[in-house]
């Protein structure tokens, strides 16, 4: 199986990540691409979240339907930051024959190193990159940032550009505007309903 693993805050799932999560799937031919919401982001510690289990809901509802994007808590349910290195590990010595592939924005591309054991990362999954229809990385001089010859790792994706973003929702949803056509309807119904980000 090959298995792609798409793991972030999703504070809330909008547009641009469910495009993501299937232009990857397509292009890379993946089996099943799992949405990985983050209990606590390591680079995020100061900020304010929405409660984990409100942003996996609000996954199930932007997914719901399509059987080959699925929702993981696996991060949720593990106490302490979530690090990409200890989720891979776990998912690895749940079903070793599974071939993983982490999925990551070419704008986070540039962190990568700063992650905590990136090469050990490379070591158990491939890494499909996609540009959001921006310049493309540079994986060579990534690959050579981290002392390994290690760029065959990587598979770029690139996918139409969307300006969308998490914390513009959030902003527009406290100011009183709309979001309609940024996130799925489900999703925004159930913003209004619990009264998220006012």
């Amino acid at each position: 199986m090959r298995l792609g693993i798409y793991g972030g805050t999703f504070d809330p799932v909008h547009y641009g990540h469910l495009l993501a999560a299937e232009q990857c799937r397509e292009q890379c031919r993946l089996d099943e691409v799992w949405f990985l919401p983050a209990a606590l982001p390591p680079h995020k510690q100061q900020v304010d979240i929405t409660p984990g289990a409100r942003r996996a809901e609000m996954l199930e509802l932007a997914t719901a339907g399509h059987p080959q994007l699925q929702v993981s808590r696996i991060e949720l349910d593990r106490s302490g930051p979530s690090f990409t290195v200890d989720t891979l590990q776990q998912l690895r010595e749940e079903q070793p024959d599974r071939e993983l592939f982490l999925l990551i924005g070419a704008d986070s591309l540039a962190d990568f190193p700063t992650w905590r054991e990136p090469a050990r990362i490379l070591e158990m999954a491939g890494v499909i990159v996609f540009n959001r229809g921006r310049q493309g990385p540079d994986v060579p001089a990534l690959a050579e940032s981290l002392g390994s010859d290690l760029a065959d790792r990587f598979q770029v994706v690139s996918m139409p550009e969307v300006d969308l973003s998490a914390s513009d929702i959030r902003r527009r949803v406290q100011q009183g505007r709309s979001i309609r056509y940024m996130t799925p309807r489900a999703v925004e119904m159930y913003i209004q309903q619990n009264g998220l980000y006012r």
